[in-house]
């Protein structure tokens, strides 16, 4: 590869690399070129973003645009929007083959985090959302051996969680084998004394509080109707 070549390439993936290097996306991976620029991929994404065109500019760096000429207002949109089209398509390429094994190898290193439970002794977590449409929440963490959710590090907690959507984590695991925990899940046993406690006792008192919240609920609402019954009458 001549000089020129490598140049290049290295222009091609500069905004991406320093996206995927800034301190809290460590979640996020390097998108292949290829799938970048395939018009395919994008399929759907254009009526998501405001400023579609200069936004896939800059993942592609075909032509920068120049936010130098742009009032402060736009520029900060555009770069917003540019990170915004970068984590929807994330969400598409992290379930590709070439997707789940960049991801992985994240897996592996522990970069998204261990889980705080300590049955789990330092199981590593997958990202996850709990919604694949973006603004509604924020990235969690998915713990496969307890299969429960927990938040990240603080400064993770802005991404959204459908930069990585509902799937991910699952077929990640469900294809690749190789990266289950090989134990299985411990539960802690809640004792008094010594004496275990019966589960179906806690779900029965669970069961009376949420009927008596119920209940509790149901009075202040017919109070309530009683109310404006009288204010109406006046």
């Amino acid at each position: 590869m001549s000089s020129t070549d490598s140049d290049s390439d290295q222009r091609e993936f500069d905004w991406v690399e320093r996206f995927c290097n800034k301190r809290g996306n460590e979640f996020f991976c390097l998108i292949d070129e290829e799938y970048v620029n395939s018009n395919f991929n994008l399929t759907g994404l254009r009526q998501n973003v405001r400023h579609y065109k200069p936004a896939l500019k800059f993942i592609r760096n075909t032509e920068e645009p120049n936010l130098e000429l742009m009032s402060e207002e736009k520029a900060l949109e555009i770069e917003e929007d540019t990170e915004h089209l970068y984590g929807l398509i994330h969400s598409r390429y992290i379930v590709t083959d070439e997707g789940m094994r960049r991801m992985a190898k994240k897996y592996r290193a522990g970069i998204f985090g261990k889980c705080p439970n300590v049955f789990c002794k330092k199981q590593p977590c997958l990202p996850i959302g709990l919604y694949d449409e973006p603004k509604k929440d924020t990235v969690k963490l998915y713990c496969p051996k307890c299969r429960d959710i927990y938040s990240p590090k603080l400064r993770y907690r802005k991404i959204d969680g459908a930069y990585f959507g509902t799937t991910f984590p699952h077929l990640l695991l469900n294809i690749r084998e190789t990266i289950r925990p090989s134990e299985p899940p411990q539960e802690y046993t809640p004792t008094i004394f010594g004496f275990q406690i019966d589960k179906i006792d806690l779900e029965n008192e669970n069961n009376e509080k949420i009927e008596k919240d119920e209940d509790l609920n149901q009075n202040k609402n017919e109070e309530f109707k009683k109310e404006q019954k009288k204010e109406n009458i006046k």
